[in-house]
């Protein structure tokens, strides 16, 4: 692994875990730990962490912090993000709902890409804002106080008038006959409104959802381009998605 590709690693776990030990980065990279020590006061003189004794620290604070154990499913749900890493590329203009899926994938975001996110969810914003090169657009209305995401005709008009290259959608349920199904109507529209204001729709799915529905529809099977889940794709549960046309991740 060249130098570079050692840092940036290095610099994706600080971000992962805002704490990282040397002997454990050494271990991982199969270097030594005097080349981790000099990796890490590099990064440290370049400002991008903060060395401590036998390791290292984030240098951003955190603005929002949520109880990591209590997300459901968190691991799969990094397993997933992580798959939609390749999808992003610099000057992009990208919509992401709510939901914990999208939360793992924004805290993973490689920090030198620079994107414009439009989002309606306060928790995902707050993520965001802590990446030094995406420009956060934080869509106001009506606080929905137990999601913490905002909706109304507010959020509506302005997603009505944004044109996205991806918008990545959290689901609540998804299956052929019903396709995406949300728990809550204001969202459910909302959503509708996402897909129609972006040339990619990405559906991030846990296995959990596949083959469950909720009470409101979003959009058909055939109105996603992709569908990135946390199974491999060779699994059984998703072959009726693949023989409908869906590309899966």
């Amino acid at each position: 692994m060249l130098k570079e590709e050692r840092q940036n690693y290095i610099l994706d776990k600080v971000r992962e875990l805002n704490k990282v030990k040397s002997n454990e980065l050494a271990l991982e990279l199969k270097v030594s730990e005097d080349t981790i020590r000099r990796d890490l006061n590099q990064l440290s003189h370049n400002g991008l962490i903060l060395k401590v004794h036998g390791g290292a620290l984030s240098t951003h604070q955190k603005l929002y912090h949520y109880n990591e154990s209590s997300v459901f499913n968190r691991e799969n749900k990094i397993k997933l993000a992580k798959k939609a890493i390749p999808m992003f590329s610099d000057g992009q203009v990208i919509i992401m709902s709510g939901g914990t899926t999208n939360l793992e994938l924004s805290r993973i975001i490689p920090k030198d890409l620079k994107l414009t996110i439009y989002t309606y969810s306060l928790t995902i914003a707050m993520q965001l804002s802590e990446h030094p090169n995406v420009e956060v657009i934080l869509i106001g209305g009506k606080m929905h106080k137990k999601a913490l995401v905002t909706v109304g005709v507010n959020v509506v008009k302005v997603l009505s008038k944004i044109k996205a290259d991806l918008c990545f959608l959290g689901t609540s349920g998804i299956n052929i006959e019903e396709g995406i199904t949300e728990v809550g109507y204001e969202v459910s529209f909302i959503k509708r409104v996402m897909i129609a204001s972006s040339d990619n729709v990405v559906a991030l799915v846990t296995s959990d959802k596949l083959n469950t529905t909720q009470r409101y529809p979003v959009c058909d099977i055939v109105e996603i381009h992709k569908m990135i889940t946390d199974l491999d794709k060779g699994d059984d549960l998703l072959s009726p998605y693949i023989k409908k046309g869906v590309e899966v991740l």
